[in-house]
């Protein structure tokens, strides 16, 4: 947090990056892919003008984009959306950083090629040892590739542990209201459950549980006693005055 902007320059992209939630946007339609490729490489000092061509064309082979040669030369608009998610994975790994942040990475793309592109980023962190962070409001996403997931609501952590358990036992009201509204292949519409209420007002004054106006186990004590995370087993914690 004490760190200097030089310093956080040269962190980004380099030790920590990301992969934005709409590729659409976060690329620039005016440029090839392989200059904004370039870019990142040359921004570390890992290319130069004589081998950032053939390091940008490794880059899309890594992710496993078909013709990398002739797609360096492509402009983002002449690609489809999992073809431009390819290209932010591309450029987020180029300089092999150790975290990666995925911000709703499958966001406008169709099933099928949200399973390739989860498959594509979970193959490429094991293969790097690479630690990611998925960013997601898909709880069957997070089920199916997250070795632990922290569940947040109105910008607090209320709850966090290994996937398995956290989903079988969640202890938190508001994950388990969570996993109430997901629907299900063996449940019908009616077995979906609401979530009452909203988010409260950030810019106003709130109880230290930011839930309790929605939580049917809400108590004065709620908005009075200071909230603090609790490990209600091995390495699961939960923020609640009344956990299930």
């Amino acid at each position: 947090l004490s760190a200097s902007e030089a310093v956080l320059q040269k962190m980004r992209g380099h030790e920590a990056s990301m992969i934005f939630q709409s590729p659409r946007t976060a690329l620039n339609p005016i440029r090839t892919v392989g200059d904004q490729i370039g870019d990142v490489l040359r921004r570390h000092n890992l290319a130069n003008r004589q081998n950032v061509k053939e390091m940008g064309i490794n880059a899309l082979k890594t992710v496993r984009i078909p013709d990398p040669e002739r797609r360096y030369s492509a402009y983002p608009f002449e690609m489809s959306g999992g073809m431009c998610q390819r290209i932010m994975i591309a450029m987020a790994l180029a300089c092999n950083p150790e975290l990666l942040i995925a911000d709703e990475p499958t966001t406008g793309l169709d099933v099928t090629t949200q399973a390739a592109i989860m498959d594509l980023i979970r193959d490429l962190s094991k293969d790097r040892n690479m630690a990611t962070v998925l960013i997601t409001h898909d709880l069957a996403m997070a089920a199916d590739y997250c070795d632990r997931i922290v569940v947040m609501h109105a910008g607090h952590v209320v709850e966090s542990g290994d996937a398995k358990e956290l989903f079988l036992s969640p202890r938190h009201p508001y994950t388990a209201k969570l996993l109430q509204a997901t629907p299900t292949g063996d449940g019908s519409l009616d077995d979906i459950a609401s979530i009452a209420g909203g988010l409260p007002d950030l810019r106003s004054e709130l109880p230290p549980c930011r839930f309790s106006g929605r939580c049917e186990r809400r108590e004065d004590v709620c908005d009075s006693m200071p909230l603090r995370a609790t490990e209600v087993t091995p390495m699961h914690f939960v923020s609640c005055q009344r956990p299930l």
